[in-house]
């Protein structure tokens, strides 16, 4: 509704420039379709149908000299496009002109002398860089890294200077310049910042071990290898420890070195890129994150960030044409292609299709890693095949070790599976023994207590457990809704409405809050508003049939006789 709102907002100043441009070139032989193909790649632009939005800048191209933002979004429509040279090129063509006097126009030229490694040239280039800044905190942050970067590309030595006010961005920044030095002191650099407790820093492992084969620690390298949780690590991660398994070391330098001045500049605009698009600001992210391919090209498995901004904002035929780009040499990205691939037939066409796609795709693997049948396992249990699942979730445990994470993990995946089939002998066993492994896990914990409850079956222990899951995860709105539905179950009203209110302003549109909380409603005789939030189950679109069922039932009722 925003992104509309400044769209219309833009039309309207638009239209008004174009009125007063018109009657300034009247006198010139002047074609209005230069203005309507403008427009047009202003919208193409805010729809992110970027090959459009170029398409019609280059038809348009004698207003560059007249619109005072032609050249500025044209160049943002270029490196959104993957045309980060011919951009550069559009911004030297144009130097010295008052249009040119933007902060991306000055970003370009500095990325270009980072790539050509004209380091003392950038040392203007800055001061004109923060004199175009708009004084936002991502202009500040990205005029101070790379004034720091570009010290350190010319002096040899760390320089940090205000970027170390950057928080964890400045501990980043660090280890990079020590790396880039090959300072003995970047193993610990990289350990401490990929301990920060905060945030998921694990990405920061790759470069971590690139470091550690640069300078030919290979006993460090296994070491880590063997720490690696081989199921819930992050995409860069998986393929790292199946490079390092394979004995494959020279695949980490081929896409990244520390020495490489464009490579670690590459991996700040990636950075950037992710906190923009968490911003949801995506076509900002989509600049940086081009900038960052442009830079680097060999780090392709950077392309999965791009790739997931236009998925999240369902344009799939841009995500199909970046997973061209993976191959079936690097086996996890592989396989990420081919999820991917399921997950776009099920949104443009549907869910068997999708798992019939993905299906033959795991058939090609003659022998899948423990991740691979982990993922088929968990998309049996999405699509509620719950027996292929088991089947699956039993093939992966005994390739674990049964004192891991890992471990347990499978157990909960496994014992949530037999739930769901009525099985609930085998369901408790697994359950209970992945809390032996992994003790005081709280989704464990949350989901067995519930079980007990809805099965009438050790109540006060299924209390305990959801006691103990909600105080080690006070905000998770799923166990929320648990601790409330348990004093439901127990007949305590008042503190069942005061616990699901919360997971409602948590999980507003969820089927199953919001079917608990007009439960509640209904027995604290609070029956119209009790169907209202029965009704919003029935309208929703993530409400499955039987739950539909049992809710229309409800509403015309009641509650008692449901």
């Amino acid at each position: 509704m925003i992104k509309k709102l400044k769209l219309i907002l833009f039309i309207i100043f638009y239209l008004y420039q174009t009125s007063a441009f018109s009657k300034a070139v009247e006198e010139k032989d002047f074609n209005p379709k230069y203005l309507s193909n403008y427009l047009s790649a202003i919208i193409s632009q805010s729809n992110q149908d970027n090959q459009e939005s170029v398409k019609f800048f280059n038809s348009s191209k004698i207003l560059i000299n007249e619109h005072e933002n032609y050249l500025k979004e044209y160049v943002l429509a270029l490196v959104v496009n993957k045309e980060v040279k011919k951009s550069i090129n559009v911004i030297r063509e144009n130097i010295g002109k008052n249009n040119s006097n933007f902060f991306e126009a000055k970003l370009l030229l500095l990325i270009d002398n980072i790539k050509k490694k004209n380091f003392l040239q950038n040392v203007e280039i800055l001061n004109e860089l923060k004199q175009s800044s708009d004084n936002s905190n991502y202009h500040y942050i990205i005029y101070e890294v790379l004034k720091s970067y570009n010290n350190l590309f010319l002096n040899k030595e760390v320089n940090l200077n205000d970027s170390s006010k950057l928080g964890t961005l400045s501990v980043i920044n660090e280890a990079f310049q020590y790396c880039y030095l090959n300072k003995k002191e970047t193993d610990t650099k990289f350990k401490n910042l990929i301990d920060k407790q905060e945030s998921d820093y694990s990405r920061f492992l790759f470069f971590r071990i690139n470091y550690l084969i640069n300078n030919n620690d290979f006993q460090s390298v296994k070491k880590i290898s063997k720490t690696i949780n081989i199921l819930n690590s992050n995409l860069l991660i998986q393929q790292s420890k199946q490079w390092i398994d394979n004995s494959d070391l020279t695949k980490f330098n081929e896409i990244f070195s520390c020495q490489n001045e464009s490579d670690i500049i590459a991996e700040f605009f990636f950075l950037i890129s992710n906190f923009l698009s968490v911003d949801e600001d995506f076509q900002k992210s989509n600049f940086y994150s081009n900038l960052s391919i442009y830079l680097n090209p060999k780090f392709y498995f950077n392309l999965t960030h791009l790739l997931e901004n236009y998925f999240d904002n369902n344009k799939f035929s841009r995500a199909k044409e970046i997973l061209k780009s993976f191959n079936n040499e690097d086996k996890i990205y592989y396989w990420y292609k081919s999820k991917k691939i399921a997950q776009i037939i099920y949104n443009e066409d549907d869910a068997k299709k999708s798992l019939e796609y993905i299906e033959e795709k795991f058939q090609e693997y003659q022998n899948p890693t423990a991740k691979i049948i982990y993922d088929m396992a968990n998309i049996y249990k999405r699509n509620k095949e719950f027996q292929k699942s088991i089947h699956y979730y039993s093939l992966v445990l005994d390739k674990l070790n049964i004192s891991s994470e890992e471990y347990a993990t499978v157990l909960y995946n496994r014992g949530s599976s037999y739930e769901r089939l009525g099985e609930d002998e085998k369901s408790d066993k697994d359950l209970i023994e992945s809390l032996k492994v992994k003790q005081n896990d709280p989704y464990v914990l949350n989901y067995l207590g519930y079980s007990w409850l809805e099965r009438e079956y050790n109540i006060e222990e299924a209390i305990n457990m959801l006691d103990k899951a909600y105080k080690l995860k006070k905000n998770d709105p799923f166990i929320i809704d648990s601790v409330g539905w348990g004093y439901y179950l127990t007949g305590d009203f008042i503190n069942a409405e005061k616990f699901l209110r919360k997971a409602i302003q948590l999980m507003p549109r969820d089927p199953i809050v919001n079917d608990h909380y007009g439960d509640v409603l209904w027995k604290l005789n609070r029956k119209i508003q009790a169907k209202y939030y029965w009704q919003s189950v029935l309208n929703s679109k993530d409400s499955d049939k039987e739950l539909k069922i049992k809710i229309s039932k409800k509403l015309l009722e009641g509650l008692d006789e449901s």
